[in-house]
């Protein structure tokens, strides 16, 4: 049997890191609960688009800095 690594699709929880924000921060910003954050950063679920280009423009930062390169 292989274990089966989950796929990362967002890098938030990095961006976060990187700038010294919190979960919770980010959670407030957006008016979303810390749980829904939680999953968004540990890539249990993603974020919509209108959602990420919120978390985007909160982080100062491009769009595509919080997305996982696929090439």
């Amino acid at each position: 049997m292989f274990a089966v690594e989950k796929s990362q699709v967002n890098r938030i929880k990095e961006v976060l890191t990187k700038q010294g924000r919190t979960q919770t921060w980010l959670a407030s910003q957006i008016g979303k609960s810390y749980v829904v954050v939680t999953n968004y950063c540990n890539n249990n679920t993603q974020p919509s688009i209108e959602v990420l280009k919120k978390i985007a423009q909160i982080l100062d930062v491009d769009i595509r800095e919080l997305l996982v390169p696929t090439k």
